[in-house]
């Protein structure tokens, strides 16, 4: 009898993709003034500067580090996200199986960039056929390939699929740990935690390689202090789990069959950023060894800002939009409006502590109302008789056919609407105003 669910396949390897060398022939080296808008703008020299950061934090923690490659979805920034000036990783998680299938076909197993995949969704049932080929297809590159579980089912159904196979591998996973923000995972004090505990360390089928959180709730701290008392929270959430498989596993003739020491994987792009040295007096008593794991953290957002942990300077990315049409005192209090062809299908309808669905960048307007195909701005302040009367193009006004850029609320799902990238760089010789590059990202699941 055929196993349920019924399986799914991703067919990557017939996905369409924009052809990325004929947009580089097409673009480099035309201004931003050039393209069609609305646009995505990703300045890879910030990029750059944000991934060796992060490799510093993990560094002065004495912790490995984890890529998460959702928030772009392309080989080159993955390249970056691993090989900074700071450090190399070769690390990564996956939001969807579209991701890691692309991470092959980019070569970066091929030339060892990466060597281990996490699946970080938990343990879908009707995609365990593709997780499997995936694995397969890891093993001649020596990549190891792990996935998260956080209930006794996705154990059960691992089993049920290797024994059909007649094989005897073991998974290897994550124990799925929800450290408050409710979303997947159990917290260990839940009683179906110790269930799952009892059947993944005793499954013939399952290699338990650690513990996994993520403090997605953590975008609500609005200082160091309080990030990094949502980074405590992580870690003690990992740390107890870990501590109790421990025991379970002082009894266990299999205790070898696990990873020894467990891996305790922390971090969310706001908590990664609490990650200092002032802070390691977290360090101590610990169950396993650490691991950090972010994925925002090169692009940065205004939900990011909002946390007070990063300033304007470190957002790489922004949308270009075009002025087209202008509505002078309709606003609120007499103000003016404009309208740009940025919508909600370039921006999303993501909202965030910071009003509106978009803030322009260095000048005092907001994307304060979107529809499909174009949103409106206001202004975020009055303008002084000087501004109102300045010349054109030099004050805070707007006027038809300007080009402006636009920071998001949520970068992952902005940058998910455009089918390519405009790369820029600002460290180069013409301080970002011209096309360097094009990243095409994956699309699919």
């Amino acid at each position: 009898m055929p196993l349920q669910p019924q399986q799914t396949r991703t067919p990557y390897h017939i996905s369409g993709r924009a052809d990325e060398q004929a947009l580089v022939d097409e673009f480099k080296g035309k201004p931003l003034t050039a393209l069609r808008t609305p646009a995505l703008i990703i300045d890879r020299a910030i990029f750059a500067r944000n991934c060796a950061q992060m490799h510093e934090r993990a560094k002065c923690w004495g912790a490995s580090f984890r890529a998460h490659v959702k928030s772009h979805k392309t080989a080159e920034g993955t390249r970056l996200q691993l090989s900074s000036s700071a450090d190399t990783t070769h690390a990564i998680v996956v939001s969807t199986i579209m991701e890691a299938c692309e991470v092959l076909r980019a070569g970066l197993l091929v030339d060892g960039m990466v060597n281990d995949i996490l699946y970080g969704l938990p343990l879908a049932l009707n995609k365990v056929a593709d997780l499997s080929a995936l694995w397969d297809q890891c093993t001649p590159f020596n990549c190891h390939f792990r996935v998260l579980i956080d209930h006794p089912e996705q154990i059960r159904f691992v089993e049920a699929w290797e024994q059909q196979r007649g094989s005897k591998r073991r998974w290897s996973v994550f124990i799925k740990v929800d450290c408050g923000l409710k979303r997947a995972g159990l917290q260990p004090a839940d009683p179906i935690f110790e269930e799952l505990l009892h059947k993944a360390l005793t499954s013939t089928f399952i290699c338990v390689y650690g513990f996994y959180t993520h403090g997605g709730h953590s975008y609500s701290a609005t200082s160091l202090p309080s990030a990094t008392a949502f980074l405590s929270k992580e870690l003690d959430a990992v740390n107890t789990a870990a501590g109790r498989a421990l025991q379970i596993l002082a009894s266990s003739p299999d205790a070898q069959a696990h990873e020894s020491p467990f891996v305790l994987a922390i971090g969310s792009t706001p908590t990664a950023h609490a990650v200092t040295p002032e802070a390691r007096e977290f360090l101590s008593s610990l169950n396993g060894r650490l691991e950090i794991h972010a994925g925002n953290y090169p692009l940065l957002d205004l939900q990011m800002l909002h946390t007070g942990l990063v300033g304007a300077g470190s957002v790489a990315q922004r949308v270009l939009a075009t002025i087209i049409s202008y509505y002078p005192g309709r606003g609120e209090d007499g103000t003016d409006e404009a309208m740009c062809d940025a919508g909600a299908i370039a921006m999303s309808k993501e909202t965030g502590p910071i009003e509106g669905y978009g803030m322009v960048v260095d000048k005092p307007w907001r994307l304060s109302r979107i529809s499909q195909e174009h949103g409106i701005l206001t202004q975020t302040r009055l303008f002084t008789r000087e501004e109102m009367e300045g010349k054109e193009g030099k004050g805070p006004r707007l006027k038809i056919g300007d080009n402006v850029s636009i920071f998001c609320q949520h970068a992952c799902l902005t940058l998910a609407n455009f089918p390519w990238y405009y790369v820029v760089d600002s460290d180069g010789p013409d301080g970002a105003k011209n096309v360097c590059s094009v990243w095409v990202p994956w699309k699919g699941w």
